[in-house]
């Protein structure tokens, strides 16, 4: 792009391998469906299903779920001239079981080493980084070398032009043993990215790793105490309180919507919030905005591909429905439950993997 990007963001990538059958356990399910998926790249795919630039820098295994993601990205319109392939890593799967309205437990498959953490600063291209209008990362990518170094880099050097969103993003389970057990042993790499931003979103755990608060309101006042300019605390069902350094409040109640799965729902709010901001629009629109984008894809199957449209945000908030979401595969049909459907198994999720927080709406 000859101009700078309105939105590069930087994290994971993978593919995401999503029953087509509802309320059956992984061991059970016959049918999948194959999406791109990751959370900073799902961030770029909303913002440019709502009209902007966005490029994401990633890595994937140089095998064939890696020629796939450059596939989807180019389909999805978010340039992919930063995504490089890892040798002898293979790129990333994650399973996820769909129990709604709120149980949806995600299996990450990222051994040895998912390749997004092969991100290095001397192969970063800063000057197109600090170019853009908005710059996105993650915690995640702050769980291991050499990625942690090259995210603290890429937000010293914006040195807070622009927008620069760190988005909390807590796996514990991408972290190692000690940080998983002493989860405070990560709070002093989050301290050093929420310094380098102007806005940081998250839900209460993200905000409690990240600042030691869990009260919505201490949480905000943390993060801007902090650096950040805009603090953005989603709540579950009690919808997304929004706290600006200059003394704007938003708080916005989340959006009714028969729930389908609702991973995927924070990264739609997040490149709906991007959208918002790039638009210079008040705080609370841009909330509210964020949470129909996110309702929207909580009421659909998948992440990337349910990611909405400008008409079918507009249509929410209107109180019409926005549409049903494109089969994402022709052959085995749109998601259905078991027609047998047996007990529940007890079952132990992947910690801070599986639940996304209670929607209705799309502020958890």
């Amino acid at each position: 792009m000859s101009q700078p990007y309105d939105v590069i963001t930087m994290g994971r990538i993978g593919v995401d391998l999503y029953p087509l059958q509802t309320g059956v356990p992984l061991a059970r399910v016959e049918t999948f469906g194959k999406f791109l998926g990751g959370s900073a790249t799902n961030v770029a795919v909303a913002a440019a299903r709502l009209g902007r630039g966005a490029a994401v820098v990633t890595r994937t295994g140089r095998d064939a779920f890696g020629e796939y993601l450059h596939e989807a990205l180019r389909e999805f319109g978010v340039d992919d001239r930063w995504v490089t392939a890892v040798p002898g890593l293979p790129t990333p799967v994650t399973f996820c079981e769909i129990f709604p309205p709120d149980d949806f437990p995600l299996y990450f498959y990222r051994q040895p080493k998912a390749p997004d953490l092969e991100l290095h600063v001397d192969e970063l291209d800063l000057a197109a980084i600090g170019a853009a209008r908005v710059f996105w990362t993650t915690g995640t990518g702050l769980c291991a070398e050499p990625s942690r170094s090259a995210t603290l880099a890429a937000l010293e050097h914006r040195a807070k032009s622009g927008t620069t969103v760190f988005d909390l993003d807590w796996r514990p389970m991408f972290w190692d043993s000690t940080a998983r057990s002493a989860p405070d042993e990560a709070r002093p790499y989050y301290a050093q990215a929420v310094a380098h931003a102007t806005v940081a979103v998250g839900n209460l755990d993200e905000c409690e790793i990240a600042t030691g608060e869990r009260e919505p309101y201490a949480a905000a006042r943390a993060l801007l105490a902090a650096g950040v300019e805009l603090a953005v605390v989603k709540q579950g069902p009690k919808g997304v309180l929004a706290v600006h350094r200059e003394g704007t409040t938003a708080e916005v109640p989340p959006v009714e919507v028969q729930v389908v799965n609702g991973l995927g729902a924070g990264d739609a709010f997040g490149g709906a919030m991007v959208h918002g901001l790039l638009a210079g629009w008040e705080l609370e629109r841009v909330m509210r905005y964020a949470n129909a984008a996110g309702a929207i894809v909580a009421s659909r199957l998948a992440c990337s591909s349910a990611m909405p449209y400008p008409a079918e945000v507009e249509a929410l908030l209107d109180g019409r429905a926005p549409g049903p979401e494109a089969d994402p595969d022709p052959h085995p049909g749109p998601p259905h439950p078991d027609p047998h459907p047996e007990p529940r198994p007890e079952r132990h999720p992947a910690p801070g993997g599986g639940t996304p927080g209670p929607v209705p709406g799309a502020a958890s």
